[in-house]
């Protein structure tokens, strides 16, 4: 079998195989889960709330790229948390497991969600993001992989494991699961359209 045959069948299996669990450990079916998760989101809107993504590395590219889509597309405000003078003083003034809690302390308020991307879920800063998340009342929104006993997956209202070994394959996995969240709250159908998506203002189309 070809690499890349092998590589694209793991992260199908990734996708099939997707743990999804609530705080109680209770698990949510992988036909459920994308409903459950959508009317979180619908509940952040109604209540005028807000939603914060948070990662390092990759995963901070990945939870910067969602915040733009989930604002401009998604009609749900994002606040970025990436902002290269705020990510410095705070790693530099508070440490680092505190740059993403810190904002969060002064921006964020009951009725928010806050949306963690880690491959281990191990992260002391996705960890205390998740904390003072939680001190705040906000609803919390985790994607984790690698190890199944990661910090991250028994603290979040709905929880998304990858079952991997790999920080690539729980990467692109992660990637999928984002964009069939925000696809899946906007009504946007791959397989029944005829033309193609525009996202231009001009010629706005789902």
């Amino acid at each position: 079998m070809s690499y890349y045959k092998s590589y694209i069948d793991e992260i199908h299996q990734c996708l099939e195989k997707l743990e999804v669990t609530k705080i109680s450990k209770e698990t949510i079916t992988n036909n459920n889960w994308l409903d459950l998760i959508c009317k979180l989101t619908n509940d952040v809107q109604a209540e005028s709330g807000r939603m914060f993504f948070v990662g390092n590395g990759a995963s901070a590219a990945f939870a910067s790229h969602m915040s733009l889509d989930w604002s401009k597309n998604g009609g749900v405000p994002c606040v970025p948390l990436f902002d290269l003078s705020h990510l410095t003083a705070l790693g530099n003034d508070l440490g680092f497991d505190e740059i993403f809690s810190a904002p969060l302390g002064w921006h964020g308020k009951e009725g928010d969600l806050l949306v963690t991307i880690s491959s281990s879920g191990n992260s002391p800063n996705i960890v205390k993001a998740i904390e003072k998340a939680r001190e705040l009342g906000m609803k919390v929104v985790t994607l984790s992989g690698l190890k199944p006993d990661n910090l991250s997956r028994l603290m979040g209202d709905i929880n998304l494991y990858v079952p991997a070994k790999t920080y690539g394959i729980v990467e692109c996995t992660h990637q999928v699961l984002l964009h069939a969240w925000l696809d899946c709250y906007m009504g946007v159908t791959e397989w029944e359209r005829e033309g193609v998506q525009n996202m231009r203002a001009d010629d706005f189309s789902l």
